[in-house]
């Protein structure tokens, strides 16, 4: 399975983005589907999950402001973020079957 996710960038304290996770070589539709970001130096932590029924659960730190869902016909799962804070900084990875990992995209979020 490979994972690629886009939709990253600068962005301004308060603004929106939309991340996607797009897969080849496997249907996302029956698995359960995370988000996660690292910092340098930091470990990589959970940021949200999407069941293959639909229920997600969020970190406590972007519960209310981030969004995952998923498009099973695009075989994309994506997380809109609004209310960016500074500290949602990170490179966001998409993990998903057989423990696969995307390459990440950059977030940067700052004035």
């Amino acid at each position: 399975v490979q994972l690629v996710e886009s939709g990253g960038g600068l962005v301004q304290p308060g603004g929106s983005l939309r991340l996607s996770c797009s897969a080849s070589g496997a249907s996302l539709r029956i698995y359960v589907m995370n988000w996660y970001r690292q910092t340098p130096g930091k470990q990589r932590e959970f940021v949200a999950q999407i069941t293959s029924g639909g229920s997600t659960n969020y970190a406590d730190s972007v519960r209310g402001r981030f969004t995952i869902s998923r498009d099973n016909a695009r075989n994309t799962v994506y997380l809109q973020m609004n209310s960016l804070k500074p500290e949602d900084t990170a490179v966001y990875y998409c993990y998903g079957p057989d423990n696969s990992w995307g390459q990440g995209t950059q977030v940067t979020v700052s004035s």
